[in-house]
């Protein structure tokens, strides 16, 4: 059998798929967050903080129903091809390879489908009691209902993905991403115009209804484009499967169920947190509307805008896991490390300078996406700890790719239920900041447990230098410069508008920061070297 598609190095392909993922990613997040300021602008705060509270008990239902199944079907696709010496893009024209790629995918599926189905059912059922019991807000019965429906076809795009993922055609994820993005943006607006006349209840069930819909969609295209890829790649199963199909379900259940049951516990934990921060806020002395008002404004608002960047880091993450799964079933710990502090450096540069150029420009930012000062606040208040917070994605991933999701999951279950104890006993005594505390405190104890695992398994080592000291005094000299000269510089440029002066403040700063990393040893030629091979 000849090749069904010219093959290509693993480098070039990584950097490829990365790239891809990249512009997605922020593609993705750049909507999704002109969206939010749409719908803030638009329904205002008080939607967003009912959305919010929805999201806790939506994410704990979404967690039992995918039942860890995206990681699950990577880890085991990628295991796969690593142990039998596949090729992602053409399975190594080995038809046996083939055959079992399709038994795994089957049993991934079928996997995902019972127990989404399951989940939905019971949220269906006990919609009204968790609407009016636990969240204490009869409005939100009816998205819960309407979100119950959306858990099957999500779970079998989430396995679906993870194939993609694991073979590296993430291609596929990207167009559908980007389908279901703006399928769901069309839909909402649409549903939202004729839907916000019902109040605060109507907006908020048309935002989940257009979500909805567009998880359907998605999960169409999703399976379209597996159907497709089917028939190019995979060779049908061998009918007797015997023990092999055993073996199949006892490898998924050994990657999923730990997970599924550790996820679980830590989002309900913080499904918990997410009831207790309004009621909370509300013991501080806010009204009901004023405490969701507040709360929508943190979690809808603000987060979203300090977790934009990440995207770049996400990116690479996603693809790390297939790649470190492989190294590490053919117990190739060198490359396990190589990839590790490949991942781990840039994203430490990258974070720094996000971090210093937010806190830099923070009233700008709330002033112009939510012409809101709160926010602005809000965000300045969070810079700091963004290194933290994106890199401990990147060392998720690692972990996660060698094997170590248990011990991650049982980190982010300290970390929920540290967060749980620290809102119940702040937020009625400091408002909406003792959250903010709380998620300060968290994330660093979050991102010291795992990265201190991530360092003991991967035997990658650190440059303090490189990775932290040095990038944090090129972001710190720059915001100092630019806070000197650009009140001198501004009026003397044709930037009328706050927007226009904003976006050229932020693009200064990101430039004179790259310029600056290598002057301070950050950035080597090597890596300059590495980049430009990459590129051509």
């Amino acid at each position: 059998m000849r090749p069904l598609s010219r093959k290509i190095s693993p480098t070039r392909r990584f950097a490829q798929n990365a790239i891809m993922l990249i512009a997605v990613n922020l593609l993705m997040r750049t909507v999704g967050v002109s969206f939010n300021i749409y719908i803030s602008n638009r329904a205002g705060g008080e939607v967003m903080g009912l959305y919010s509270l929805l999201s806790g008990v939506y994410t704990f239902a979404l967690t039992l129903g995918c039942g860890g199944i995206n990681l699950g079907t990577t880890r085991m696709v990628a295991d796969t091809l690593g142990k039998l010496s596949c090729d992602g893009n053409t399975f190594g024209l080995d038809d046996d390879c083939r055959g079992v790629i399709r038994r795994v995918l089957s049993r991934c599926l079928t996997y995902s489908l019972i127990l989404s189905c399951a989940t939905g059912f019971v949220l269906f059922v006990s919609a009204g009691y968790i609407g009016r019991v636990w969240l204490g807000d009869e409005r939100t019965v009816n998205s819960l209902r309407v979100l119950a429906l959306t858990l099957p076809p999500i779970a079998l795009s989430s396995c679906l993905s993870g194939y993609f993922t694991a073979v590296r055609r993430v291609s596929r994820n990207a167009a559908v991403s980007i389908i279901g993005q703006f399928a769901r943006i069309g839909l909402c607006a649409y549903l939202l115009s004729f839907m916000l006349a019902d109040g605060i209840e109507g907006a908020c069930l048309a935002l989940v209804l257009g979500g909805a819909l567009s998880e359907l969609v998605s999960f169409i295209l999703s399976f379209i484009a597996y159907e497709i890829d089917k028939n190019q790649y995979l060779k049908k199963p061998r009918k007797d499967m015997g023990g092999e199909s055993d073996s199949l379900t006892r490898d998924l259940l050994g990657i999923t169920v730990p997970v599924t049951l550790s996820a679980c516990l830590r989002s309900g934990l913080i499904t918990i947190e997410h009831i207790l921060i309004p009621r909370g806020l509300k013991k501080s002395g806010a009204s009901w509307a004023a405490a969701l008002s507040s709360y929508g404004v943190l979690s809808s608002m603000v987060l979203p805008v300090v977790l934009f960047p990440s995207a770049f880091i996400s990116s690479f993450s996603g693809l790390l896991v297939p790649e470190i799964a492989e190294s590490n079933a053919a117990s190739d710990s060198a490359r396990v490390a190589r990839i590790s502090e490949k991942i781990i450096t840039p994203a430490l540069i990258f974070s720094f300078g996000v971090a210093g150029i937010m806190s830099c420009f923070s009233d700008g930012l709330g002033m112009v996406l939510y012409n809101s000062a709160e926010a602005g606040r809000y965000i300045r208040m969070l810079a700091p700890l963004i290194p933290i917070m994106y890199v401990d994605s990147s060392v998720d991933a690692v972990l996660k790719g060698m094997g170590e999701q248990v011990y991650s999951m049982n980190v982010n279950i300290a970390d929920a239920l540290a967060s749980v104890i620290l809102v119940w006993i702040l937020t009625p005594r400091m408002g909406l900041y003792g959250y903010i505390v709380t998620i300060y405190f968290t994330e660093i104890l979050n991102t010291t447990l795992s990265l201190t695992r991530m360092l003991t398994v991967s035997k990658m080592r650190i440059s303090l230098w490189r990775q932290v000291f040095g990038p944090l005094t090129a972001v710190l000299g720059v915001c100092c410069l630019l806070n000197m000269v650009l009140p001198f510089i501004l009026p003397l440029l044709p930037l009328k508008s706050t927007t226009a002066q904003l976006v050229f403040s932020i693009s200064a700063a990101a430039v004179l920061y790259v310029a600056v990393l290598p002057l301070v040893g950050v950035v080597r030629k090597s890596d300059v070297r590495l980049l430009k091979s990459i590129v051509k």
